[in-house]
Order: structure tokens, then C-alpha cells, then sequence
């Protein structure tokens, strides 16, 4: 009996340390909750599950950007930044009411607002792959290739022999791949890249100790640079899956998604983003040398597209994205289009969204008809119903499922790039957004946005409402997890 107490005792001491511990480390109520939750009622579990999953590591700083701790060298990145910022926002191409915006990723990111790019972009796998393929085989000095998710079939063949040709013939090619998203690239395809002299890193390798953190932390990014003149980022990750083709590797789901090119200064914060991952998952000291980024970081004529990148992660002092997501959807003024394969926005955002449809802005939500994962589907359609009672219109994909991570504002901004619209890209995930200021590219996806909706099914408010009072309950109670997911 004196052990049991012993034992009891024990466990509640720990269970104390750990409700400690989730209240020290949360800064997000609902989150913390959660967790505190789980760890009453579901015991030992519920402690482990935060101990590998819950831990704020951007308050504990998972990595650091190590590149800028040479106070000298962050100086002369900090002026160039905000030189070319400068630049860029007193054009009269620039819309005004986006300079806080811009403002708060340069003084957060030191991601500078550069003009002189031009952005193409580029539908589904079958738009990408190719222009792709065409451009690592034109790499004259280095390329540059990071991606969450990177297959051992054909489309991963073809974009690896690429890489071989490149590497044999001189130019540096360094390849990142995360090592859980890319299980499936096979040690044969790493080892046939490495004997033709491409350095390939996995970023944070999932080891059995301490595997529930490392399979936690992602590194979401999709990034390509091609001698610092050339980038591509989105949300199309390389494998075949994500090519609809038409003959027999037809896939058995059709893949709808979006990826940019971007050509120009722009490409300078990718190339940054990129070699602070290397530094970090290879252990290198690769330096920000002049050879691998442009020469300027804004354009002699300053032309209509206007591009500023935003990065965050657990390296990250404060959630960027979601941030930036916010300050945007503050300014609209008429519209917001938004797509997303995952949405679980969180108060925060699910406020901003409420309070610019009240406040007259036509705000449209293109979301799957039905997820990947039927546990983010339940928790996400939880957030519907106070969406669809303040006048928001929301729209499920029916033609496949759609992977496009997208939102336009008015007529002049783009956000697009790696992120979904759920607390995990937000807090944990290693994202990327591009955000393109001007007319031109925000028309184009407005357009495109509206002809995906042929292919969606609008959601009834009075049908949604209507449904049972179980169905609602159990989507909220998946909704108490949702920061866990």
C-alpha cells in the first residue's frame, strides 16, 4: 500500500510540473487548454504526447539563423533591406495601404520588399515539372533544391538526373529533403546523387531518440534557385502523384495546386533562407557570398510586380506568416479569395475573417470537399458555422483535391507559397510565402480562383446549420485538439 501512495503521489507531482510547464510555455490559451486537458484525462499519455509534441520552441529556439549573428554582417543585410525597401514603396506601383504590411516583414524577417520581378505562375505538376526540368538543365554556376515531400519515381528520377547532368558538368548542386515528408525517396536515389557530387542533406534526420520531435518539427518549405537569378516556391512537392498525366500514370486522384516562378531580386531571401537551412541540417559554413545572390535587390525600372518573401518557423521570434496573413486581411477593402488544403485558422484569424465580412468585404473560402486526414476535416469544419453566419461564402472542391495554398486581396496582393491555413504551419512547420504586390498577378488568380469553383459545391447556411446537434458537438470537441494537429 506504502508503494501505491509512493506511486500516486509520484504521478501527481508530475502531473503538476507538466500543468506548469504548458502554462509557462503557451502563450495561446486555447492551446495550452488543450494540452492541459490532455494531460488530465488521458494519464501518462497525455504527458508524453506534450512532451513530443507541445513544447514551444520558438520561445526555446529550435535553431538560430546563425548567419546573422555577426552584428557587422546583419548591419550591412539590414541596410541593404531596407535600401531597397525604400525603393519599392515610394514607386507609385506600390498600393499604399500595404506599407505597414511590407514594413512588419522587413523589420520581423529582414526580408526587404524588392521591385524589377517577374512572377509566373504555374498550374498543377503539369505547369511546373517541366518549366522546372528546363530550368535546372539551363544552371550554369549552382543550384539550389529544397522540398518536403521528394519521391523515388519518375518525376524524382527525371528531376534527379537533371541534378546528376548538373553536378558532372561543374555546377554546385545541394539538395535538402525532410526526412519524414521524403521517406519515400529511397537510400539508392540519395547514393546515386551523392557519387555524382550532389551534397544532399536531410533536414533534422529522425533518429529513435527523440523521434516524436523530429517527426513534429517539418521542414514544409519547396524552394529551387538556379544561379540566384531564378526561384521557384508553392505548394506542388516533387513526385507523380502531382502530375495529373493523362495516359497510364494517370493518378487515382486528380491533384489541383499552384507553384510560382519568380525571376529577380526577389530570389536574394530565398537563397537566405535556403543556406541557413543548409548551415543547419548539413553542419556547413556556407557564407552569404555575392556569387549567390543577385546583384541588386531591386530593379533599375521599377515594374508593377512587387515581391517580398516571409518565413517562419521555430527559429522564428514571432509566427510571421500568421502575422502577415492578419495585417493583409485588415487592409482588404472589397474582396478576399482565399484557398487552402487545411483550415484550422485559430481564433485570431477566424476573427479577422469574421470581422472583414462585417465589415463589407466579399470573403470566399475554397477548401476539399474531403481531406487527406477525415481528423483535420472534422476539426476544420468546426470553424463553419460562426464563418458562415457573418456572411462568409465557402466553397468544397469536388474535382479531386485541391493543394493550392493561396489568398488575393482586392485587386493587388497575391500571398502564396508553402503555408496552409492551420496552426501547424503557423507555430511548428518550417513555411514560406511569397507576397507579390500589383495588379497583374492578383487578376490572374482571381480568375483562377473563380474558375475553380466551377468545380466546388457552394455550402448552404441554412442546410450546414441545420444539421444535427451530435454532428456539431463532435466537431467541436475535435476542434479542442485542433492546436495538436
Amino acid at each position: 500500500m506504502n508503494w501505491i501512495a509512493f506511486l500516486q503521489a509520484a504521478y501527481f507531482i508530475i502531473l503538476l510540473m507538466a500543468i506548469v510547464q504548458v502554462i509557462y510555455d503557451s502563450r495561446n490559451t486555447t492551446k495550452a487548454l488543450s494540452y492541459i486537458l490532455a494531460i488530465i484525462f488521458l494519464p501518462f499519455i497525455g504527458i508524453i504526447f506534450y512532451l513530443s509534441f507541445g513544447i514551444n520552441y520558438r520561445k526555446r529556439k529550435f535553431y538560430s539563423h546563425k548567419l546573422l549573428r555577426d552584428s557587422t554582417l546583419r548591419k550591412n543585410v539590414e541596410a541593404q533591406s531596407h535600401e531597397a525597401s525604400d525603393a519599392a514603396w515610394n514607386s507609385s506601383h506600390f498600393p499604399v495601404k500595404y506599407q505597414n504590411l511590407a514594413r512588419f516583414i522587413l523589420n520581423t524577417n529582414i526580408s526587404p520588399l524588392t521591385a524589377g520581378n517577374k512572377v509566373t505562375l504555374l498550374r498543377n505538376g503539369e505547369e511546373k515539372f517541366p518549366v522546372l526540368l528546363q530550368a535546372i538543365k539551363s544552371a550554369q554556376h549552382h543550384i539550389h533544391i529544397e522540398y518536403y515531400i521528394y519521391e523515388n519515381d519518375q518525376i524524382g528520377n527525371q528531376i534527379a538526373d537533371a541534378l546528376i547532368e548538373r553536378a558532372q558538368a561543374g555546377v554546385e548542386v545541394r539538395f535538402i529533403y525532410d526526412d519524414f515528408g521524403s521517406y519515400l525517396i529511397g537510400r539508392e536515389l540519395v547514393a546515386r546523387l551523392q557519387q555524382a557530387g550532389v551534397k544532399t542533406s536531410p533536414f533534422y534526420r529522425i533518429r529513435l531518440h527523440a523521434l516524436a520531435h523530429r517527426l513534429n518539427f517539418r521542414n514544409h518549405r519547396k524552394i529551387v534557385l538556379i544561379d540566384a537569378k531564378l526561384g521557384f516556391t508553392g505548394g506542388i512537392n516533387v513526385g507523380d502523384n502531382y502530375c495529373n498525366l493523362t495516359a497510364e500514370n494517370k493518378p487515382k486522384l486528380y491533384w489541383r495546386d499552384m507553384h510560382l516562378q519568380i525571376e529577380g531580386p526577389a530570389v536574394a531571401f530565398l537563397q537566405y533562407i535556403f543556406i541557413s537551412d543548409w548551415n543547419f541540417c548539413a553542419n556547413d559554413t556556407l557564407a552569404l557570398s555575392s556569387k549567390y545572390f543577385p546583384d541588386k535587390l531591386y530593379g533599375d525600372d521599377l515594374q508593377p510586380q512587387m515581391v517580398q518573401m516571409v518565413s517562419s518557423g521555430p527559429d522564428s521570434d514571432f509566427p510571421n506568416i500568421l502575422f502577415s496573413l492578419l495585417k493583409a486581411i485588415h487592409a482588404a477593402r472589397h474582396r478576399i479569395f482565399i484557398t487552402t488544403p487545411y483550415f484550422i485558422p485559430g481564433d485570431a484569424l477566424k476573427d479577422a475573417l469574421m470581422m472583414a465580412a462585417k465589415s463589407g468585404v466579399d470573403v470566399q473560402l475554397l477548401v476539399p470537399m474531403e481531406s487527406d486526414s477525415k481528423v483535420v476535416n472534422t476539426a476544420a469544419k468546426s470553424y463553419y458555422s460562426d464563418l458562415l453566419a457573418v456572411g462568409i461564402r465557402i466553397f468544397q472542391y469536388q474535382k479531386g483535391f485541391i493543394h493550392t495554398k493561396s489568398m488575393v486581396i482586392d485587386d493587388d496582393l497575391v500571398i502564396m507559397g508553402t503555408a496552409n491555413m492551420d496552426l501547424r504551419s503557423f507555430d511548428i512547420n518550417f513555411e514560406v510565402n511569397a507576397l507579390i504586390y500589383g495588379h497583374d498577378l492578383a487578376k490572374e488568380l482571381a480568375e483562377v480562383f473563380i474558375e475553380d469553383l466551377a468545380d466546388a459545391q457552394e455550402i448552404d447556411p441554412e442546410v450546414w446549420l441545420q444539421r444535427s446537434a451530435l454532428t456539431h458537438f463532435w466537431e467541436r470537441v475535435v476542434r479542442l485538439f485542433s492546436p495538436m494537429m
